[in-house]
C-alpha cells in the first residue's frame, strides 16, 4: 500500500510522536523555529528528515495547507469490528454516512481527547481517509482505534451482543441525552446535518435522544454534537467514579 500524505505541524508532529522511524518527513528550508523544533523532534524519534522548497511541499500537499510541514506515514490500520478494543466500559463512536472530511476529521478528534475507544463507520457513504481528514484531526487520527464495517445496521446489532447500549443522536427525539446512562457500555451513533441517522440505523438504536437546544437554531454541526455527546459520557463516567 501506499504511503499516505500528512500536512501541518500539528498533524506531522503527532504522526512522528506515534510513528517515528516509519515517517519521512519534509520541512520547508525557510528559517524557522517551530520548523527548526519540528525537524529536531523528528530526528530525535528517529525519523529521516530532508529539507525542501515550498514549491516541491505545494506539490505533495495538493491543495492541502501544510505550514511548511508534510510526512509520508505507513498506511493507517483500520480494523474489523471483531478486532477492536472496546475498552472498559466501552465507547464507541459510530458515524452514519459523514461525507465531510472536516467533519469526519473533528469527530476522530473529539473522540481521542475524551476517551471514545474506537470510531465505526460504513464502507459507503462516507469521507475518505485523506490528507484533509487527518489535518482536520489535528493529528487524533494517529492515535485512534478505526473500524470500517459493511453495513451499520449489523454492526449495531454486533455491538449490542457484546454489551453495548445503542444510543442515537436525533434532534426529533423526546428524551434528553444527559438522562441516558452513558456510563455503561455505550456506543454513540451520529449521522449526518440534515439528513440525520438512516431509517434503518435508527431502528438498529436502542434508544435515540437529543441535545438540549435553545434558541432559533435548531441543529448542530456533526462534530459539535459528537464534542458535546462525548463531553457528556465523560462527564458522567468521572461523576460515577
Amino acid at each position: 500500500m501506499s504511503e499516505r500524505v500528512i500536512c501541518g505541524l500539528q498533524p506531522v508532529r503527532e504522526a512522528i510522536a506515534a510513528h517515528g522511524p516509519a515517517l519521512r518527513v519534509f520541512v520547508d528550508n525557510r528559517d524557522s523555529p517551530q520548523l527548526e523544533a519540528l525537524a529536531r523532534f523528528a530526528r530525535d524519534r528517529g525519523a529521516h528528515v530532508e529539507r525542501s522548497r515550498r514549491s516541491e511541499l505545494d506539490d505533495m500537499a495538493r491543495g492541502v495547507r501544510h505550514q511548511g510541514a508534510i510526512a509520508l506515514a505507513p498506511p493507517l490500520r483500520v480494523r474489523t469490528l471483531s478486532e477492536i478494543d472496546l475498552g472498559s466500559p466501552a465507547l464507541v463512536v459510530v458515524l452514519d454516512s459523514i461525507e465531510d472530511p472536516q467533519n469526519f476529521g473533528a469527530v476522530v478528534r473529539s473522540a481521542v481527547a475524551l476517551g471514545a475507544s474506537a470510531v465505526i463507520w460504513p464502507e459507503h457513504g462516507a469521507a475518505p481517509l485523506s490528507p484533509a481528514m487527518f489535518r482536520a484531526s489535528a493529528g487524533a487520527i494517529e492515535h485512534a482505534q478505526l473500524c470500517r464495517v459493511p453495513a451499520l445496521p449489523s454492526a449495531l446489532d454486533s455491538l449490542r451482543a457484546r454489551g453495548l447500549r445503542i444510543v442515537g443522536l436525533d434532534a426529533s427525539a423526546t428524551s434528553l441525552l444527559s438522562a441516558e446512562p452513558l456510563d455503561q457500555p455505550t456506543a454513540l451513533v451520529l449521522g449526518a446535518e440534515g439528513a440525520g441517522l438512516h431509517k434503518s440505523v435508527r431502528k438498529a438504536c436502542d434508544v435515540v435522544a437529543r441535545l438540549p437546544m435553545s434558541g432559533p437554531v435548531a441543529s448542530l454541526n456533526v462534530s459539535a454534537a459528537a464534542a458535546i455527546a462525548l463531553y457528556e459520557a465523560r462527564r458522567q463516567r468521572l461523576v460515577k467514579t
